[in-house]
């Protein structure tokens, strides 16, 4: 099984970790790999360019064996699109090995509006991470594409290569990467908020408004 957990990541922080790690427990301890996006279709510039969120990436999963990255659409030109990733991945895996994304239910209830969404369930498993004050509308294409493949649990999506959904209700750290870009930007704290690997390379180079002589 390959399980991809996509996004911006700008920049990590605990809440991504721990919901990985909650992944992976729950699929037999299967790696979960990062995929950061290069330009993301449906948001502005990021506030770390792509370089500098995979050295953040790379500092924060450091000496965890089930977390990796996967840095492919880094190296791409142009939008990440997760169709083109997954197509991608799917040549590369061949036809029989389980391919799974990880997407939240605040990103899958837009679902409909991503690029050619409909080709997504052949080619992955989706599993659907509840976050806390976030539901899908009932009539959704999203919530209509859920239930018409949900399975109940992960042992299910071993035994196909791709076309299921299970939704998950793992512990949700309530931090967001916006939040963390806004409390440096005032000049406030981030700590405990991202490792302190990541915080002090974020002050060394200055992102997101923060001053390199800060202390945490």
């Amino acid at each position: 099984m390959h399980v991809i957990y996509g996004g911006t990541f700008d920049p990590l922080h605990h809440g991504h970790l721990r919901l990985a790690l909650e992944v992976s427990e729950r699929l037999g301890n299967t790696p979960v790999n990062f995929v950061p996006c290069h330009i993301p279709p449906h948001r502005g510039e990021t506030g770390a360019t792509s370089a500098q969120r995979l050295r953040l990436l790379e500092l924060a999963i450091a000496g965890e064996p089930r977390l990796r990255i996967d840095d492919r659409e880094l190296r791409r030109e142009g939008a990440s699109y997760t169709a083109d990733t997954l197509r991608q991945l799917r040549n590369e895996l061949g036809a029989k090995t389980p391919l799974v994304m990880i997407v939240g239910t605040d990103a899958f209830a837009s679902f409909d509006r991503w690029r050619e969404w409909q080709q997504i369930p052949g080619l992955a498993h989706i599993v659907v991470v509840r976050r806390p004050g976030t539901a899908l509308a009932p009539e959704s294409e999203a919530a209509r594409l859920l239930e018409s493949r949900a399975v109940a649990s992960a042992e299910a999506l071993r035994a196909r290569a791709s076309g299921l959904a299970l939704e998950l209700d793992p512990p949700w750290l309530d931090i967001s990467a916006t939040g963390i870009r806004e409390r440096l930007g005032s000049g406030r704290s981030a700590r405990y908020l991202v490792p302190d690997t990541v915080l002090t390379e974020i002050q060394r180079m200055g992102l997101y408004g923060a001053c390199p002589a800060d202390n945490f």
